[in-house]
């Protein structure tokens, strides 16, 4: 697994009405700016500009069917972004348990000069 992170897929995420769109997309299947406008609070004009970030980002893909531009969540991405995401928290978590260990070091530390005073 690569520790790259993409800052410019995270950054698409990292916006919530994009998140929001992401979950419809998802548990619908597939959806168009005017179906996603009547879920969230903002215009179609607005959908339309979020999904052109998603779209960028290749977390979502066209699919035309006649007239409309139907967008599907593209899994392979959203399962890189998801790989990202828990690469980035195992680092955390080790360096917190560093920080961890030198806190009860330090504290060690003082309790030990106490009881020799």
């Amino acid at each position: 697994m690569s520790n790259i992170v993409d800052d410019e897929l995270w950054s698409a995420i990292g916006d919530p009405t994009r998140r929001r769109m992401l979950d419809l997309l998802l548990a619908g299947g597939d959806g168009t700016a005017t179906s996603l406008s009547e879920h969230l609070p903002v215009t179609r004009q607005a959908i339309a500009k979020h999904l052109g970030v998603l779209d960028r980002v290749g977390l979502v893909y066209v699919v035309p069917v006649g007239r409309e531009r139907r967008y599907r969540v593209d899994e392979a991405q959203l399962a890189r972004a998801v790989a990202q995401l828990n690469s980035v928290g195992t680092a955390w978590d080790a360096r917190l348990q560093r920080i961890k260990r030198i806190a009860e070091a330090i504290q060690f530390a003082k309790d030990e000069r106490k009881e020799e005073s």
